[in-house]
């Protein structure tokens, strides 16, 4: 092994004083090797900066998984064995309707280790009046201990408290702006349900005519950064919410998240059979998202694979030309006994070198555009570079180096010592 090494350095030292005799082009193609370097590195950061920023902006707002109540169907009564039954079925209209044993399945998702919260929800439609104006929103009862963990309401409260309960509730930027609110302000919440003994007959079994229609006050503000969610949700309690949407003790989605956000749509699907509740996951609800992030990662890789090519042929032609200038101290050296396989490691170790040190360059360079960016760049994301990746785009540049090398060295090993001393 001492002896391997000792070879090694002498061949490494031999590299090394080729490339003196040749600074000029050995600082130009390490010069090259740098910027293709520093390419990679600054387009694949940005990349991961902008797929991060998108995936947090869609997820920030959003659970990973949603489990619902499966949808309801018609019943068909079966028709004689003889008999051909022709059918014309219109699709059941869909009512809110609770999950049945939501407790239990609740208490079942706790226990699972893929998933890293779990918050039942009841949720549905309504309208928010305050004066003459009139919205529709969307209702969300939820106990915020566990929501939180779904989605950080604290982080998007831009004023007030987050609290609800005791008809204190909480609603977006935007419907804020459209009723002209603010914290402590009033606003009637009603589901638009006919709740009167004389139009809905559940009623006479002794429902409240307000049910459906309560007095709240506005706890906080928050700004979720999507327009139409700010326009929409209103939190409430989750009882109250039950309350007004005619669901004692029900509620109508389980939110969950995970801890790989692309597993979701695996976990989705066992969760779904686990529990025979309809699973649906970020993935599917967001296609078009996941597809530009497809497009966006292939792009990427395009540009990564055509610097590297463009880098190792630098290398290979700057090798190819040294190979004919050192045709003479290449006849010299073997016959002074050295091997084919040693020419061959000096050839390789020199385009090794030109990889690693156009990588550390190339390094210094992409973080000097990485600051650039975060610093004087539009401030609409942040670009993260991670230690790994310039780990991987040194090894990758040192590698392309001694595979560009690969050619010239065997054509330097298979020169013939004679004809090559007596090459002027």
């Amino acid at each position: 092994m001492t002896a391997f090494f000792g070879r090694l350095w002498i061949d490494a030292n031999i590299a090394i004083s080729f490339l003196r005799e040749g600074r000029v082009q050995s600082l130009m193609i390490t010069l090259g090797v740098a910027i293709g370097v520093a390419v990679i590195i600054f387009i694949t950061a940005l990349i991961q900066g902008l797929q991060t920023n998108l995936i947090e902006s869609t997820l920030g707002s959003q659970a990973h998984i949603r489990l619902v109540a499966p949808d309801e169907v018609n019943l068909i009564a079966p028709s004689a064995e003889d008999t051909l039954q022709l059918i014309q079925e219109d699709k059941r209209p869909q009512r809110l309707r609770s999950i049945n044993n939501w407790q239990q399945i609740t208490d079942t998702l706790d226990q699972l280790p893929l998933l890293t919260a779990v918050s039942p929800n009841v949720s549905g439609p309504g309208f928010v009046r305050r004066g003459e104006a009139l919205e529709s929103v969307i209702l969300v009862g939820t106990d915020l201990a566990r929501y939180q963990n779904i989605i950080p309401l604290d982080e998007y409260l831009i004023s007030g408290e987050l609290r609800v309960g005791a008809d204190n509730v909480l609603i977006g930027s935007e419907l804020a702006k459209d009723l002209g609110v603010e914290v402590g302000s009033k606003l009637r919440l009603d589901t638009g349900q006919d709740s009167s003994p004389s139009n809905n007959l559940s009623n006479n079994l002794g429902s409240n005519l307000n049910n459906n229609s309560a007095v709240v006050n506005i706890a906080g503000i928050f700004e979720l950064g999507v327009r139409e969610l700010d326009a929409r949700y209103v939190y409430l309690d989750l009882k109250q919410a039950q309350s007004l949407l005619n669901l004692p003790g029900g509620i109508t989605v389980i939110d969950l998240t995970v801890e790989d956000i692309f597993e979701a749509e695996e976990i989705a699907a066992q969760v779904g059979r686990l529990t025979s509740l309809q699973a649906e996951s970020w993935i599917q609800t967001n296609a078009q998202l996941l597809s530009g992030l497809t497009a966006q990662s292939l792009s990427s890789n395009m540009i990564v694979v055509f610097v590297a090519i463009s880098v190792a042929f630098g290398i290979a032609s700057v090798l190819s030309v040294s190979v004919v200038q050192r045709t003479r101290e290449i006849g010299i050296l073997r016959a002074m006994g050295a091997t084919r396989q040693q020419i061959l490691r000096i050839f390789l170790i020199q385009g090794a070198i030109f990889g690693l040190l156009g990588s550390i360059v190339g390094s210094g360079v992409s973080y000097i555009l990485v600051w650039s960016f975060n610093t004087f760049g539009p401030d609409i994301f942040t670009i993260p570079i991670s230690i790994n990746l310039i780990l991987v785009t040194m090894s990758l540049a040192t590698l392309t180096g001694v595979i560009a090398a690969a050619i010239p060295a065997r054509r330097a090993a298979a020169l013939d010592p004679v004809v090559a001393i007596r090459y002027v």
